[in-house]
């Protein structure tokens, strides 16, 4: 017998729109409503909506609304009793999973559709062809679920660490340099680490480009794919430049019951932790590090009441290959994995739908639950620079311990005990690289280095290095 008030996925769908000539491409609510209707479906009865009391939806990069989470209810025929829009974050979808699990329990809700939806490759083609596209108006959201928190430090912002592109390169460079390896060697690791989720995206129908490259194809700077920023090449950063939405219903054991929702369709976060990194990237003491991802795993683990040996497969975010590598030895895997680490086919090629690439991780979770291929899953999403973290286990019974028992508290506080000061805002004399990366421009040129460091005294600091162009394709070439 199950606990009545155990939380379960009942419904799921993900779709990707592709590019049809003569046809205007669909905006974000319009996505979310077609995956949420067949999200619906899935779970096998009519009366779904009338039970949902919780409609959330993940933040957009490609659009904005007024109230997209009530328009979605209400193109539903869904009356919730609460909506939420969220704040920015990759980290959100299985947070809001978290989350989710343990309003469930508790009574506070009895079912909940979390929803996400990207169309920016869309919304670009139609503008690039001269198309008027016949999207709502954007309006500012009227409410943020949250508080949106600037997510570096202010000197960082004057050495152009803002965009990822600018400040996942330094992860990437710190574990090359804890390695010892070469330049060629270092990036012939990441391209074989990425040949790995290429190869999934091949197999993937819903994946935005499922074409197979080889490690050298990812690896090599050519004139499709560039240097973005060292050491990344364009096919190891994640594409957000695509159209895709993914839906999940959830609801718990006795309300399944009541609707008559086939035990088929029932699958059990077993577990899940959310914590922070320490917020700034140069107060992290260690760039090769994530303690939030260590923390969080096990915690996940603990809470399912299984070991790592028992998960059968991962889906370890991806929007750079520092994220995975990093990911990875924070769980406990080696970087020869056996098990599969993508079940999509990562951000790059799957394709990185703004905030929302997890729930797409998710869906094919319960997916393959479902269908018997895996019996236990682990899904790992992150946001900001390796900042927010949300880590969840899927599995075809309930976990162990329940959702409400789970405090992060201390251990959350014990991860920011550990910051170091801000970087020295102006620093002069003997200075020790910890690590670099050099923006490039569309011309393949690079523009400056950016460094962090440490002076004489142990103080972290950060530099600009300017340089013609030889001497920088000098140093790139060491």
């Amino acid at each position: 017998m199950f606990n009545p008030q155990t939380p379960i996925v009942v419904g799921v769908n993900q779709y990707t729109q592709r590019w049809q000539e003569g046809r205007l491409p669909a905006d974000p609510l319009t996505l979310m409503q077609q995956a949420a209707q067949n999200a619906l479906q899935d779970t096998g009865v009519g009366s779904m909506q009338t039970a949902i009391d919780a409609v959330w939806v993940v933040n957009f990069i490609t659009h904005s609304y007024e109230d997209v989470a009530g328009d979605l209810a209400n193109l539903l025929g869904i009356q919730p009793q609460e909506t939420r829009y969220t704040t920015i974050g990759g980290n959100t979808p299985q947070y809001l999973v978290n989350k989710a699990a343990k309003m469930l329990e508790a009574g506070e809700i009895k079912a909940v559709l979390i929803a996400g939806a990207e169309a920016n490759y869309g919304q670009g083609k139609a503008l690039k062809s001269g198309l008027k596209l016949d999207w709502p108006p954007k309006k500012n959201p009227a409410k943020l679920d949250g508080v949106e928190i600037v997510p570096n430090h202010p000197v960082e912002a004057n050495y152009k660490m803002f965009l990822p592109t600018q400040v996942y390169p330094f992860f990437e460079n710190a574990l090359r340099a804890r390695a010892g390896r070469s330049i060629a060697e270092h990036q012939a690791v990441i391209g074989k680490l990425y040949a790995r989720l290429s190869a999934v995206a091949a197999q993937n129908p819903h994946a935005w480009s499922q074409q197979a490259y080889t490690a050298e194809e990812i690896a090599t700077p050519t004139d499709d794919n560039r240097y973005i920023s060292f050491p990344f090449t364009k096919r190891m950063v994640a594409n957000i430049n695509v159209d895709q939405t993914a839906v999940l219903v959830l609801t718990t054991v006795a309300e399944a019951q009541r609707l008559g929702i086939p035990q088929e369709k029932w699958v059990f976060p077993m577990g899940g932790a959310s914590l922070n990194e320490i917020w700034e990237v140069s107060c992290r003491p260690n760039l090769c590090e994530s303690p939030a991802i260590r923390q969080a795993s096990r915690l996940a683990l603990e809470q399912a009441g299984v070991a790592l040996g028992e998960i059968d497969a991962f889906d370890i975010y991806s929007c750079f290959p520092c994220a995975v590598e990093i990911g990875m030895e924070a769980i406990g895997l080696q970087p020869d994995e056996p098990r599969p680490i993508s079940l999509t086919g990562g951000l790059s090629y799957f394709g990185g739908a703004g905030n929302n690439y997890a729930m797409h991780s998710i869906v094919e979770a319960v997916d393959q639950i479902r269908a018997k291929k895996h019996k236990k899953v682990m899904v790992t999403a992150l946001g900001w620079y390796i900042t927010k973290h949300a880590i969840g286990v899927y599995g075809d019974t309930p976990g162990k311990t329940p959702w409400q028992a789970m405090k992060y508290d201390a251990i959350q506080a014990e991860i920011n005990a550990a910051a170091l000061p801000g970087p020295v805002e102006k620093a002069s004399g003997l200075f020790t690289v910890e690590t670099y990366t050099f923006h490039f421009n569309r011309n393949a040129e690079p523009e400056e280095g950016v460094l962090i460091g440490r002076l004489a005294d142990g103080q972290r600091a950060l530099a600009i290095l300017e340089a013609d162009i030889p001497t920088m394709e000098q140093l790139l070439a060491t």
